[in-house]
């Protein structure tokens, strides 16, 4: 008898710590307390963090962050949580402060955009991607989208950093000689224009022509005038005495024989 009493007193006192620890455990505290305990404390405030828990006796004693750390959330922390920094390296500038109260805001630099939206604001920015030559750029990248690029289409060019293809230049419809033709990445090569060169090197000839031609002419016309010969006309005066009559020859210059 006396070892049966002793075994269901050993179950009572075993029932009774197994019920002690349900209760304990069990114990479910408002959305606005933490439990410390068998207790339910009152949660700090945003901005503040726990500096002593409370007790039967007294309430929670909350302490307000110090710089450099914040609190977002009523909380039954020991600890603020530290303020992040905005890498530049990452492509990231500061948008926003840290404050006691809210955590730093970033964005992203400019020509990056967010790849990992934190809080209104970005923890991870990647750059804008650069159109290769042959595309242009169809939309520009945002601080929250990537640049769009799109293949020019044939009889145009871009060097990728244009916001549509332009046309390659006619050389024929302007009147000039092909050098290179285009290509999807650059325009075409024109050289001068053929029908003006001709036209002036006809010019210059017919020029020179015309020039020696004259020149050629006053020549030979001062030529044949100093050249003519003198027609000589035989005139016999009266004469009294036929003895002493001799013929005289009188030269006369054939200009003055035209006149």
């Amino acid at each position: 008898m006396i070892s049966r009493r002793k075994t269901w007193a050993a179950m009572f006192v075993l029932l009774m710590i197994l019920m002690r620890d349900f209760g304990a455990d069990s114990i479910t505290c408002h959305q606005t307390e933490y439990k410390m305990g068998e207790e339910c404390c009152p949660m700090c405030p945003i901005g503040k963090r726990v500096k002593a828990d409370c007790t039967e006796f007294q309430n929670t004693f909350c302490s307000p962050c110090t710089d450099g750390t914040f609190m977002d959330l009523p909380n039954g922390l020991k600890r603020c949580n530290p303020c992040s920094t905005c890498d530049s390296g990452a492509g990231l500038k500061e948008k926003q402060q840290c404050v006691i109260t809210a955590d730093t805001v970033c964005e992203p630099m400019e020509g990056f955009y967010c790849t990992d939206l934190k809080s209104g604001g970005c923890s991870v920015a990647q750059k804008h991607r650069s159109c290769e030559p042959g595309h242009y750029i169809s939309r520009n990248g945002t601080a929250s989208t990537d640049t769009e690029c799109s293949e020019c289409s044939s009889g145009s060019f871009s060097d990728g950093t244009m916001l549509s293809c332009q046309p390659h230049t006619q050389c024929e419809k302007e009147n000039l000689h092909l050098i290179k033709a285009g290509t999807a990445s650059t325009d075409a090569e024109c050289g001068g224009k053929s029908s003006n060169i001709t036209g002036i090197v006809i010019g210059v000839l017919f020029l020179v022509i015309f020039l020696g031609t004259a020149i050629g002419g006053v020549f030979l016309w001062q030529y044949h005038k100093n050249t003519k010969p003198n027609i000589c006309t035989k005139q016999q005066k009266p004469q009294r005495d036929q003895a002493e009559a001799e013929e005289q020859g009188v030269c006369l210059n054939a200009q003055e024989t035209a006149n």
